[in-house]
């Protein structure tokens, strides 16, 4: 008897399949495949959080089950960093919880929020689980295109919302936020901020803020604000945050939601159900990472910055613009204009097979990004340059010259 499993059909083929496959099979055949395609950091975890690890596991006692909320001292670090960071003061209790991952947090969160039948509303593109966490829990998602014109004028944005949330039946419950946006690398400012609660505010709209790239930013005049730093924000929104780039510990699994007492209220019930938490020593560790001083993060900003800075400038010499962004570990690259009617997909492809690059596919964050690719910057100079150099002839080869 074959049985549906109706989830798991509303989940489309995964894009960024297609292109780590082919990306295997070339390095299996001898390829040096550059990848620029997993926002994977390959920077090593700072010494003392590591050491920091290493002691603590050596207690057996912190080798039995963890709390699923975290430990009293990691949500108290974590409520020192909002603090000290953007001003913020948050209950260690009530408004702060330790996930396995922002991504994890997120599609717990649509688990405990979302009704079948719901509506949200999720920009695009962005990144998959902000719309997929909730079409696995039977949300209806409502599309916001973050195109280019979009954010280049101070109503646009909210033009596109305000449209989205006029036509929706029913009415949306919650709003999707990513700034610094991955993959767009989009920045906002405070006031954007104070705009968007003022208007969900009026229209009884939760919003749930993904700030897991606060801390990679370029100008140093000019942070990432936390949408929890405008009065009276806590009353609707949760904010999302992770470790794994802020001190390169992907594989750690940490992060947080902290922000409105009832919605952490309620993912913590639902997490209590489905885990334990991280292992003990993890969350002693990510405690010492978040009271390390600023100057442990401004080390891997500034190799973030620096990666960038080779990237666009060696890409350019050789024929292809890629806007500089202003935070995150990602450029949001525009596909050369006459390889663009390929597409995404079809484009990483081809870079892959002809270049040795491997490279995100736009339409992987959505339809609306299928005209750029994302490119991580995961790779050191030397890797970027030789990058470059298959570029140059890869774009030759297509007869695309630099301007």
């Amino acid at each position: 008897m074959v049985q549906d499993f109706q989830r798991i059909q509303r989940l489309p083929p995964y894009v960024f399949e297609q292109v780590n496959k082919l990306k295997y099979q070339a390095r299996s055949d001898g390829a040096d495949i550059i990848d620029f395609g997993m926002g994977n950091p390959d920077l090593p975890t700072p010494k003392h959080i590591v050491d920091k690890l290493v002691e603590t596991v050596n207690n057996p006692k912190t080798h039995r089950y963890s709390a699923s909320k975290g430990i009293p001292g990691l949500r108290q670090s974590q409520a020192r960093y909002y603090e000290r960071r953007f001003g913020v003061k948050l209950n260690p209790d009530t408004e702060i919880i330790a996930t396995l991952g922002s991504k994890e947090g997120f599609a717990n969160m649509a688990q405990a929020m979302v009704n079948p039948g719901d509506v949200i509303l999720v920009p695009n593109p962005t990144y998959p689980i902000h719309a997929f966490g909730f079409i696995i829990s039977g949300a209806t998602i409502q599309h916001l295109p973050i195109l280019p014109d979009t954010m280049s004028t101070p109503d646009g944005f909210f033009e596109v919302l305000d449209q989205n949330v006029r036509n929706s039946v029913p009415l949306p419950k919650a709003l999707v936020l990513n700034f610094p946006g991955n993959p767009t690398a989009e920045v906002v400012d405070l006031d954007f901020y104070k705009e968007v609660v003022s208007y969900c505010k009026k229209n009884d709209i939760l919003i749930l803020s993904d700030l897991a790239y606060a801390e990679i930013y370029y100008h140093s005049d000019n942070p990432p604000p936390s949408i929890l730093q405008v009065d009276g924000a806590k009353d609707i929104a949760v904010e999302f945050t992770s470790l794994s780039k802020t001190y390169s510990m992907p594989g750690w699994r940490m992060g947080f939601a902290v922000g409105n007492e009832r919605l952490i209220g309620a993912l913590t019930r639902i997490k209590s159900y489905l885990d334990y938490g991280a292992f003990t020593p993890i969350q002693v560790a990510a405690s010492a990472a978040l009271d390390s001083p600023d100057s442990v993060i401004q080390e891997i900003r500034d190799v973030y910055k620096h990666r960038r800075d080779v990237l666009i400038d060696a890409f350019d010499r050789v024929g292809w613009h890629v806007p500089a962004p202003e935070a995150t570990m990602f450029a949001w690259a525009p596909i050369p204009e006459p390889l663009k009617k390929l597409g995404s997909l079809e484009f990483s492809k081809l870079l892959l097979q002809e270049a040795d690059i491997a490279v995100s596919p736009g339409i992987g964050f959505g339809e609306y990004g299928d005209t750029h690719v994302r490119i991580a910057l995961v790779e050191n100079e030397q890797r970027i340059r030789q990058a470059a150099r298959n570029l140059k002839k890869f774009l030759d080869k297509h007869q695309i010259s630099a301007a």
